[in-house]
């Protein structure tokens, strides 16, 4: 099943997608959004997937053609937004690019991180930042939305709490980045409002591609219309379920919550990488220096996931621009 959310609103509308998202229909009679849907979930999956095979076999009045443009995040602001770094050949490139101290345990013990999530950007919404010397860099990712986890989950009862997969940009300002992991408090500026694909899909919908908590798919990835890296979601380290039983080690986890996987890396460089951070580590080890600049206002970043020559998650394709300066008082 494909579900997305059509702008209007502070949550957006429900929409049920065909399998090759090219129609939509409503599904507000279900639930007006898709948070709803997910804090309802045993009441509403099976409904939304009754309308989703109607309109997959060409039995739902009211279809229309369904336009990414159209789409904002599937859950334009959620409960809980969680990211992961559950690719270690990311943190080893680095910690040997640029001469980090090895992480505490991070070979068992999940890297985690709570970021924003008032205010999520659609798949094709530009990115509106205020410096291009603040770094910015795209991080091209898979994540998982939860139904509601109960405090101590295992990791197997945390592999059924998860309701849906997408993928995601997770924008970074990289020039933040080291004097706030210092600090021990984390990511706060380094992290500005991510982006995500425009439909949220349940595991079935990939296949033998999910397998193990992971999404053993590929993720394309262009920046200014040149490839940049088609690395696999299989290589995490900690697979979704071990995240989520991480997560919620010391709290419940809403529904609504999302969790991410962390920079999609894959060992060997012969599939290029999913941020440009990590094409900077790659190329300080081989030239000691940082080659490839981070974005500039005007530049284009472009992702996507393809299960058998069809989209499965649609593209994420947005510009970067400079914000507008904001009235002062």
């Amino acid at each position: 099943m494909k579900l997305a959310s059509l702008k209007g609103g502070k949550d957006g509308g429900l929409v049920v997608v065909s399998r090759d998202l090219q129609r939509s229909v409503s599904a507000q009679a279900i639930a007006p959004t898709l948070l709803d849907a997910l804090e309802r979930w045993a009441e509403c999956e099976p409904r939304l997937q009754q309308l989703y095979a109607r309109l997959d076999a060409g039995q739902v009045e009211g279809a229309s053609a369904f336009d990414p443009r159209q789409a904002a995040a599937p859950l334009p602001r959620a409960p809980q937004w969680c990211d992961g770094s559950a690719f270690l050949n990311h943190g080893r490139l680095m910690e040997t690019a640029f001469n980090l101290a090895p992480i505490p345990d991070m070979e068992t013990i999940p890297l985690i991180y709570q970021g924003g999530s008032d205010d999520f950007l659609g798949p094709t919404d530009d990115v509106s930042l205020p410096d291009e010397a603040h770094g910015i860099d795209f991080e091209g990712e898979y994540g998982v939305m939860l139904r509601e986890v109960p405090l101590g989950a295992s990791p197997q009862l945390a592999r059924g709490c998860i309701a849906l997969l997408v993928q995601i940009n997770d924008v970074s300002l990289r020039a933040f980045g080291p004097r706030e992991m210092k600090t021990g408090f984390g990511f706060f500026q380094a992290k500005p409002s991510s982006s995500f694909a425009p439909v949220a899909v349940t595991p079935d919908e990939i296949g033998e591609h999910w397998r193990n908590a992971r999404v053993h798919l590929d993720l394309h990835v262009e920046c200014n219309g040149a490839w940049f890296g088609n690395p696999n979601g299989g290589a995490m380290n900690f697979g979704f379920d071990e995240l989520i039983a991480h997560a919620a080690a010391t709290r419940r986890l809403s529904a609504g919550t999302i969790i991410g996987s962390g920079t999609v890396s894959n060992a060997g460089g012969q599939k290029g990488s999913a941020c440009i951070a990590e094409r900077r580590a790659i190329e300080a080890i081989e030239h000691g220096a940082p080659r490839t600049p981070f974005m500039h206002f005007g530049d284009r970043v472009r992702m996507e996931a393809r299960q058998d020559g069809g989209p499965v998650f649609g593209a994420i394709d947005q510009r970067i621009v400079r914000a507008p300066t904001p009235p002062q008082a």
